[in-house]
């Protein structure tokens, strides 16, 4: 038997963070299942651990958001220009399973498409998705019977899209599983998760933030690019990563995840490029000469302008708009008291590409809801931002029913939703603005108060500073003036009686 001195003593685990302590939201929510968890409750012992609770709740609200679209599924895809509407349950996957030629048996890329869209408009990782889900769909029946088993199909393949996204978002923050609650309940993710094939894109970028924040640079690379061929708002976050490492001196780190990215998003992308160019390149010619479209505010001056935008100065404006932001998000990095959390830039960025592009479809939230459950895991903002996201996706489909109603005009009418456009913009930057008092006052950053440096950060977190402009003050070294404490998004209070809110 082994004596004391050579038997090493059990490594203790961190403790975990618990939202009905820190966040009074989580604590009045949790009311409905008895209130919060006591302080002598013995955790770690039942089977039901947060990442599986997270993971079930989840998935429960993901077939939630599968029976809201059930008066489609019975037949509003079918009849009725405006019933799919009205009823708000609109989703493009029944409608490209014939419209795409996957109803013919064509090869995405390689088969050219009767009508307007000569090939299929999608990055070459989405084709792959959809064709597998083609080949699962069962023939016979007729058309609308093989429409309803495809979107049946893609549903449940978006279903484990929706679960690695839930696992990803919990384990990324290793002391703060339960964050993982705000995603699977997150009402505009349940209602957008199958308007189209978004999550594949989401889940491999959620996939690629759990590997980074276990220091695995190459993996987050690989993952990174491989979200990029499914989607191409994933591509971003390497803007962000850039200046983080610029900051630590982390270039070993970043030039892998580079690496990694560049090689993933090649394997996926050559074979198609070298074989079926014309198809390959038809994403990124259908985004260029895409016209203004839902939910910008180009749509707003566009269509309150006797002079609108053309789209060549939408395209230029908008591109320099993501440069200024990326630009303003490098000066905030690099002049921040505390070097920001990657999650944090990562949600600033991915945000500012939406708010500045030229077309918001009501399922882009589903872009940023994982990120914006990293950078700001504090339910009262959370739900402020997920309010206003349901209402525009409440507004765009009664716009729509509107539009498409005829004389009738059942619906929302134009400057309605206008209204709903300029509240996904206003909750947005709000969200925005709040990251941003975080990253300047580090004091009133949640993840930060309870404890860590950046949990996601991987290499980052808890390393020195290597290049830094001194323009702010530093409060590890100095406490912060209580008169110059910013004050965006209402009072948080500070620890009291061994709480903090």
């Amino acid at each position: 038997m082994p004596s004391a001195e050579t038997t090493p003593a059990r490594v203790r685990e961190p403790e975990t963070v618990r939202p009905t302590r820190e966040d009074e939201i989580a604590a009045a929510g949790s009311e409905l299942i008895g209130g919060p968890l006591g302080r002598r409750a013995l955790t770690g012992t039942s089977w039901w651990t947060p990442l599986r609770v997270v993971v079930l709740v989840a998935i429960g609200m993901f077939a939630l958001g599968l029976v809201q679209k059930a008066p489609c599924y019975d037949g509003a895809w079918f009849f009725g220009a405006s019933s799919q509407y009205t009823h708000a349950c609109y989703s493009d996957i029944p409608h490209l399973y014939q419209g795409r030629g996957f109803a013919d048996g064509l090869v995405p890329y390689f088969d050219k498409l009767p009508g307007d869209m000569d090939y299929l408009e999608y990055p070459v990782l989405t084709g792959v998705f959809m064709e597998v889900a083609s080949w699962l769909t069962p023939g016979g029946g007729g058309i609308q019977r093989q429409e309803q088993w495809y979107w049946f199909v893609n549903a449940g393949m978006l279903m484990v899209c929706a679960a690695v996204i839930a696992v990803c978002v919990s384990r990324t923050h290793r002391r703060r599983p339960w964050d993982g609650l705000l995603l699977a309940l997150a009402p505009a993710f349940a209602l957008t998760a199958t308007i189209n094939w978004d999550l594949l894109a989401v889940a491999l970028t959620a996939a690629a933030m759990l590997m980074w924040s276990r220091g695995r640079a190459v993996a987050f690379g690989v993952l990174l690019g491989l979200a990029t061929a499914a989607k191409l708002y994933p591509l971003v976050l390497l803007g962000p990563l850039l200046v983080l490492c610029w900051r630590a001196g982390k270039w070993r780190e970043f030039f892998q995840a580079v690496g990694g990215a560049a090689g993933a998003w090649l394997v996926v992308n050559v074979p198609v490029m070298l074989f079926a160019f014309e198809g390959w390149s038809k994403f990124y010619t259908f985004s260029h000469d895409r016209g203004i479209d839902f939910g910008s505010f180009w749509l707003i001056w566009s269509q309150n302008s006797s002079n609108p935008p053309s789209i060549d100065f939408v395209n230029t404006a908008a591109s320099a708009l993501v440069v200024l932001s990326f630009l303003g998000i490098a000066a905030l990095t690099f002049t921040a008291p505390r070097r920001p959390r990657f999650a944090q830039l990562a949600f600033l960025m991915v945000a500012a590409f939406i708010l500045t592009n030229k077309v918001y479809s009501p399922q882009y939230v589903l872009w940023l809801v994982p990120l914006a459950v990293l950078a700001r895991p504090k339910w009262r903002d959370f739900l402020i931002w997920q309010t206003c996201e349901v209402a525009y996706f409440l507004g765009i489909w009664f716009y729509l029913a509107y539009t498409t109603s005829g004389d009738a005009h059942k619906g929302l009418p134009t400057e309605g939703y206008h209204w709903a456009i300029a509240l996904h913009l206003l909750g947005t930057l709000y969200l925005c603005a709040v990251v941003v008092r975080d990253i300047l006052r580090p004091e009133r950053d949640v993840v930060r108060r309870a404890g860590d440096d950046d949990p996601s950060g991987g290499v980052l977190d808890g390393a020195a500073d290597h290049f830094v402009l001194r323009g702010l003050r530093h409060p590890e070294h100095e406490e912060p003036d209580e008169l110059s404490r910013t004050d965006w998004g209402g009072p948080d209070l500070l620890p009291m009686d061994g709480r903090s809110l």
